[in-house]
């Protein structure tokens, strides 16, 4: 996930959300060996003056029982970015994840552990 061309510029001293992509890309679901990015999890990033960072996010499943770890791993590693003051992440479920979401980076992952995606 990359942000369009027209994506609005941060104020300086904040984060783009590429960067708040890339910081995200150190957050696994322990129980798939890839990224939630490359999987297609995150689903919005609204980078607010403040330093606030809103992540909206689904999971591979609703009853996924590492929701929580996900949420501070990802809260810390956003957190690490300068600028940022304070992150929320919001889990959703509309519309649901499918392995259509990965990008082609995270199919190939898949693939390379023997997942057939």
């Amino acid at each position: 996930m990359t942000a369009p061309e027209n994506a609005p510029v941060p104020a300086a001293g904040l984060p783009s959300e590429a960067q708040v992509l890339e910081a995200l890309k150190v957050v696994k679901d322990p129980e798939i060996p890839v990224n939630v990015v490359d999987l297609g999890l995150i689903y919005g990033v609204d980078i607010q003056e403040s330093g606030l960072v809103d992540i909206t996010m689904t999971l591979t499943s609703v009853g996924c029982p590492v929701q929580d770890l996900i949420r501070s791993d990802a809260e810390l590693a956003v957190g690490r970015l300068d600028g940022v003051s304070e992150v929320n992440v919001e889990f959703v479920w509309t519309p649901p994840w499918g392995p259509d979401k990965m990008t082609e980076d995270g199919k190939r992952q898949m693939r390379m552990f023997g997942f057939n995606v």
